[in-house]
């Protein structure tokens, strides 16, 4: 029987989700996490098939434990859900090793096509991320600022523009505040903004926070 992690923050989230593979795919057990935490215990633990990722979620966000779920399981299926638009991080996701990236908005027509494909061991493409992938390697002069941000740049970025604080980005990271305080010095360099209002302003113009 496959075995599916579902991680999402919200219980309806999760449930819709299980709803749309039961009915596709059958019996299935289902694994479920809400923080990026639990997302790293429950792929040590468990014997999965596959992992369906939020992007959002309290902690590190979807794409930033990839690298990590990887290590633990270097085979192990994952696919990115999101609210967030392709345009925004489906070329970053499919670059940290995302077997697939599915908006959700578009879940019920795709998701069940981009588990199929996963699980036999390829990558789902949507066509609005194919679209997006052909502009990102086609254009990476012209890239905007933040695609130059390292997955925990981002990370730090998403939570300065929610209005998170130096000390609470630190407790959440489990880093130091001299630590943030250093991405942070990075993020102003390669945005070319001076403070933190600015960051949320860049943010909010890019859709990279909801």
């Amino acid at each position: 029987m496959k075995k599916i992690l579902i991680a999402d923050d919200h219980d309806v989230v999760r449930a819709g989700l299980q709803r749309i593979i039961t009915r596709e795919f059958g019996a299935v057990e289902f694994i479920e996490a809400a923080d990026s935490t639990e997302v790293l215990g429950k792929v040590a633990d468990e014997d999965l098939s596959l992992v369906l990722a939020d992007i959002k979620m309290p902690g590190r966000s979807g794409i930033d434990i990839l690298k990590d779920i990887h290590q633990l399981k270097p085979d192990l299926p994952v696919i990115i859900l999101t609210a967030f638009p392709e345009s925004q991080y489906g070329a970053r996701a499919m670059e940290s090793g995302a077997a697939g990236f599915v908006n959700k908005a578009h879940v019920n027509a795709e998701l069940p096509t981009a588990i199929r494909r996963a699980l036999d061991g390829g990558r789902y493409v949507s066509p609005q991320l194919a679209e997006v992938l052909a502009q990102y390697l086609g254009n990476k002069s012209c890239r905007v600022p933040h695609e130059s941000l390292s997955e925990r740049e981002m990370q730090v970025m998403r939570m300065i523009a929610s209005g998170k604080d130096t000390g609470e980005i630190a407790a959440d990271l489990s880093l130091s505040d001299k630590t943030i305080a250093t991405y942070r010095s990075r993020i102003y360099e390669k945005l070319n903004v001076k403070n933190n209002v600015a960051i949320a302003r860049y943010a909010m113009e890019h859709r990279l926070v909801d």
